[in-house]
């Protein structure tokens, strides 16, 4: 192996200092609207079905059609994996730093104009409501692979895997800051305009300022992401894209230099050097890295059809075991609360700590460990909550049930929901790495589509569904079905390797020559040196 640049040896070895505590808070703000945007929809969908799809002489308060549901839950999933494609391609072709503040400026744009969907017809409020979601997701997109490659390439290998951890960690704060939002904002309007139940009046239940409520909801999580803009702009490019893709060591160590508050003179020799230049569909790529591609694509394909359907459909969740009392017991704004302070009870008992376990742990345990570790006991416990799923919705057991639930979180966020994260930032060329990780990203919202759409489906009763939908599995078969997923995810983390403790380019060999660059058999499984 060529000995490696000067610049990228003083990244790997520098101490932890505030460069790489702002660079966590910069990218990760755009992380925390990630989660926001993508979840906060949860929150008020079963609002918006009151809101324009109530009929005040039906014995039940308004839902969304079911093909209106999949869309405004779907529509920004399917945003999300073009965004992930496009831009994780654009970030190795221009650079991460061209293109990182666009996809700011998208996010932020189409979740305010989100909020102010026009007209009053269900028609125009739900077309133009989808129409900037998917533009939402496209810009949500693009930040998963440039924030995952930023961080990476900037990170020192010792924390590395703290730092990314971290920066994917705010997508708990963002969850929690949703729910926390909805819950103020209903709580206010509730106390502001009191109504009775849907089951008292119906009429007088669904309260005309009700239909500010989502919009605000919706708006509001795009402040501490447009605050972040200036800061994103004033980043320097990663000194691993400017030394090996573009070969400019010296420019690589002119930037690093000011960052690192020391100096770092690059040989003239090794001006121009640079990683290998085969491409994705090359040879030598399928060989070193196709069986990690895939390892990386389809984890975290599987990974998501399980989280994405928990998070989306959770409300439906508590509802059936009972933590949400009948929509028709509670006016609009109501429910909505119920709704937000569930979603927040389950962020700070599960989603959170799960996530800061990651960052304490991912550089001491490894990435493989934690991500075997968690789809195990994911599988374990989404069987303890279908084996006995009768058991749970009878009165008294509710809470057992959401300490159950609250674990898959947990061990999904101290595990897959992380690592899936981690690892493609990591194991990748630089010239491919942004690329890869798209890839990668967007197999995982293929699966969170799946999840999205198929659960709302198969999760309706057999006997007695829900108004418009066709008879399906019922929650317990589907939970059934989670933890198969789960467990296959279990199984392709076996093609990945373990990266704790190296250099980026020494884990992608991205110097070796290719006669010595064949997928390294010994570090797969875990077993590699760290």
């Amino acid at each position: 192996m060529a000995q490696q640049l000067k610049v990228l040896s003083a990244l790997d070895q520098a101490k932890t200092q505030w460069y790489h505590f702002v660079a966590i808070v910069i990218a990760g703000m755009g992380f925390f609207t990630d989660a926001y945007d993508l979840f906060s929809i949860s929150l008020v969908s079963k609002l918006l079905g009151r809101i324009y799809y109530t009929d005040p002489n039906s014995p039940e308060p308004g839902t969304l059609p079911p093909n209106v549901s999949a869309a405004v839950n779907g529509v920004a999933l399917c945003g999300t994996l073009a965004g992930q494609l496009f831009f994780g391609w654009l970030g190795d072709k221009l650079g991460r730093k061209s293109v990182y503040g666009f996809t700011l400026i998208l996010m932020v744009v189409c979740s305010i104009a989100s909020g102010l969907s026009f007209g009053s017809r269900p028609q125009g409020v739900f077309a133009t409501l989808c129409f900037f979601r998917f533009w939402l997701g496209f810009g949500i997109g693009g930040d998963y692979p440039l924030s995952a490659t930023i961080m990476s390439e900037y990170a020192n290998k010792r924390t590395r895997g703290g730092f990314i951890a971290a920066v994917f960690a705010m997508q708990g704060f963002g969850i929690l800051f949703g729910a926390v939002v909805a819950l103020l904002v209903a709580g206010g309007f509730r106390r502001s305009y009191p109504a009775p139940s849907y089951k008292d009046d119906p009429a007088a239940s669904l309260v005309p300022e009700a239909d500010y409520v989502w919009r605000i909801i919706l708006m509001f999580g795009t402040i501490p992401a447009a605050v972040t803009y200036y800061w994103r702009m004033k980043m320097p490019e990663t000194a691993r894209y400017t030394a090996l893709v573009t070969r400019n060591a010296i420019k690589a160590a002119a930037d690093m230099s000011k960052v690192l508050d020391a100096e770092i003179v690059e040989e003239p020799a090794k001006r121009d050097a640079g990683g290998n230049e085969w491409g994705l569909f090359s040879a030598q790529f399928m060989r070193r890295h196709g069986l990690h591609l895939l390892g990386t694509a389809s984890t975290w394909f599987f990974l998501d059809i399980a989280f994405y359907s928990q998070n989306l459909f959770q409300k439906d969740i508590f509802s059936n075991v009972g933590w949400i009392p009948p929509a028709k017991t509670m006016n609009a704004v109501e429910e909505v609360f119920r709704i937000a302070r569930a979603q927040a009870l389950i962020g700070l008992c599960g989603t959170i700590p799960g996530y800061w376990f990651t960052v304490a742990f991912i550089d001491i345990i490894g990435r493989f460990t934690i991500q075997l570790m968690g789809f195990f006991m994911m599988t374990v416990f989404m069987l303890g909550l279908a084996v006995p799923y009768h058991h749970w919705t009878t009165p008294g057991n509710h809470t057992g049930f959401i300490v159950m639930y609250a674990f898959t979180f947990f061990f999904a966020n101290f595990g897959p929901n992380s690592t899936t994260f981690i690892i493609p930032a990591e194991i990748f060329p630089a010239r491919l790495r942004s690329t890869c990780h798209g890839i990668s990203a967007a197999a995982g919202k293929a699966g969170a589509i799946i999840g999205a759409f198929g659960f709302m489906y198969a999760a309706q009763d057999p006997h007695n569904p829900e108004p418009d939908y066709a008879p399906g599995m019922g929650i317990r078969d589907v939970l059934f079905v989670l933890a198969c997923t789960n467990f296959l995810g279990m199984i392709t983390t076996l093609l990945l390797p373990e990266s704790k403790g190296m250099s980026l380019e020494e884990i992608s060999k991205e110097t070796v020559d290719d006669e010595d660059g064949s997928v390294w058999a010994e570090e797969r499984g875990g077993g590699g040196s760290s």
